[in-house]
């Protein structure tokens, strides 16, 4: 069963702020409704959304340069994630976008994993550029570093003069 709405935000794979699109009734009913996404198609807000287009077009170019600022920022960044790896640059484990999404948070960036865009895990030592989709076709290109971890090295080190 399908409802009409009229979305109040941008709501990616779905529409525009403004659009009149029909979703299912309990994704309007559960989501879009509570989170003020969007209203109930009826005149009135037809008539509302019609009346204030010129202010929401404001608000979204306000919107779209706020998020090219960040991807400018974004793209200048280079960060550095630290790793267990083996002799040959191996990862023990993988970098995924959760740990990339947390070391740009490290470097005050509000970026969530869902954003990081990785053709796959990274499993090894090196320099990467990754993609990171800010929204409306705004997406930036942020240098990683994927360094063995300090502190292991440090410890095989000690252990060795230890030993000898």
């Amino acid at each position: 069963m399908k409802v009409k709405v009229i979305l109040q935000a941008d709501v990616e794979n779905l529409g525009l702020a403004g659009e009149k699109v029909d979703v299912a009734k309990g994704y309007a009913r559960n989501y879009l409704l509570p989170q003020g996404l969007a209203v109930v198609a009826t005149d009135h807000h037809r008539r509302m959304v019609q009346k204030h287009r010129a202010r929401l077009e404001a608000i979204e170019k306000a919107r779209l340069a706020g998020l090219q600022t960040l991807a400018a920022e974004l793209a200048r960044q280079s960060i550095t994630i630290e790793a267990n790896a083996n002799d040959e640059g191996h990862l023990y484990g993988s970098i995924g976008p959760v740990e990339v999404a947390n070391a740009l948070k490290r470097n005050n960036f509000p970026i969530s994993p869902d954003q990081v865009r990785l053709k796959g895990p990274l499993k090894e030592l090196g320099l990467y550029t990754i993609t990171i989709h800010l929204g409306h076709d705004v997406d930036a290109e942020v240098k990683v570093w994927v360094v063995p971890t300090v502190a292991e090295e440090g410890t095989k080190e000690n252990a060795a003069e230890n030993a000898g």
